[in-house]
């Protein structure tokens, strides 16, 4: 949860995004089994860039 938690916080903090989207996003990737703050991270700032 700590890998979620970070990886939210980076999102943000780089795209300045909306918090509740980068959360669902990351949150799904951590159910599929990504566990990695770093690998969470960059799969999420593809997927907000591409939106």
């Amino acid at each position: 949860m700590e890998a979620q938690k970070i990886a939210v916080d980076a999102v943000v903090a780089l795209t300045d995004c909306d918090r509740d989207a980068v959360i669902a996003f990351i949150r799904r990737l951590y159910l599929a089994g990504v566990r990695d703050p770093k690998r969470l991270t960059f799969k999420g700032l593809q997927a907000l860039s591409r939106a």
